[in-house]
């Protein structure tokens, strides 16, 4: 076990904190549950670059660093769309939670035929990721009431979405040729 794989285990111990943040009938809640997970965005990324500066990459860090990405992300999606119940955070929570389960599967089975490669994170993500996260934290940070700064939380989501879909069909056009070998180019 090292920094990174710790920071990584951290993220998904933060999980359980964050929801009961979230639910807790005080003011300060919506704020106390913002900066748990915005905690949990820096450390994701502060265990990559340890991981690759540091030269510490390991199976079990590849494993569970995106899983525990996912979770917090999916939870915090969750939460808000019960909390806000409205389409502008409904249909980008659908979209970002229904491409994760599409690509995580998609990367899945590329690895079990050995092209897992085609499949492997771009820059466009790393972009979807930040708007993701700056959206998420104001969201969470606020009650659901329209604002300027929500309704800068409910564009920058719907950003997200949109280069969410977009990376979705990059993956899977980099993966068509595995997935319907009978029309490949000739």
């Amino acid at each position: 076990m090292n920094i990174p794989n710790l920071l990584t285990v951290l993220r998904v111990f933060l999980i359980p904190f964050f929801i009961l943040l979230f639910y807790m009938p005080f003011s300060w809640s919506y704020w106390a549950s913002a900066a748990v997970f915005a905690v949990a965005a820096v450390t994701d990324w502060l265990d990559g670059y340890l991981a690759r500066r540091w030269q510490q990459s390991t199976p079990f860090g590849a494993f569970l660093d995106p899983v525990a990405d996912k979770l917090m992300v999916a939870v915090a999606l969750v939460l808000l769309v019960e909390e806000h119940a409205n389409l502008w955070l409904s249909i980008p929570a659908t979209v970002i939670i229904g491409r994760e389960i599409v690509v995580s599967a998609l990367r899945e089975w590329m690895a079990e035929i050995g092209a897992r490669a085609h499949v492997a994170v771009s820059k466009l993500g790393k972009w979807k990721t930040a708007a993701q996260m700056v959206a998420l934290v104001i969201l969470l940070g606020n009650p659901p009431q329209y604002s300027a700064i929500v309704l800068l939380g409910y564009l920058l989501l719907i950003v997200a979405a949109a280069l969410t879909l977009w990376s979705m069909v990059q993956y899977l056009l980099a993966a068509w040729p595995h997935l319907n070998p009978g029309h490949e180019k000739k």
